[in-house]
């Protein structure tokens, strides 16, 4: 089965949030004094997976009106190949 691309990142945002829980939970256990947000703040690649993915909100309301409209180009022989080798790479 697909699932669709919502699917996939709900699932990604609920897993980070479970990670950031667990470390703050055992840095409460530990008595460290490390925050998530500490922890965070010090390098860019934390504070940009605590952040999540940049959205373009603008661009999204362009393809949302563009398929709306039925002006949205879509090329279902590049949709199926994309879909086929989604799922060989899961087998």
């Amino acid at each position: 089965m697909i699932k669709s691309v919502g699917q996939n990142i709900s699932a990604a945002i609920e897993a980070s949030r479970l990670r950031e829980g667990g470390k703050t939970r055992a840095a409460a256990t530990t008595g460290s004094t490390i925050t998530s947000a500490s922890a965070a703040s010090s390098s860019p690649a934390a504070r940009m997976a605590a952040e999540g993915a940049p959205i373009d909100m603008d661009r999204i309301a362009a393809i949302k009106s563009a398929i709306a409209s039925g002006n949205y180009p879509v090329n279902p022989s590049a949709i199926a190949e994309r879909m086929i080798a989604l799922d060989l790479s899961a087998a």
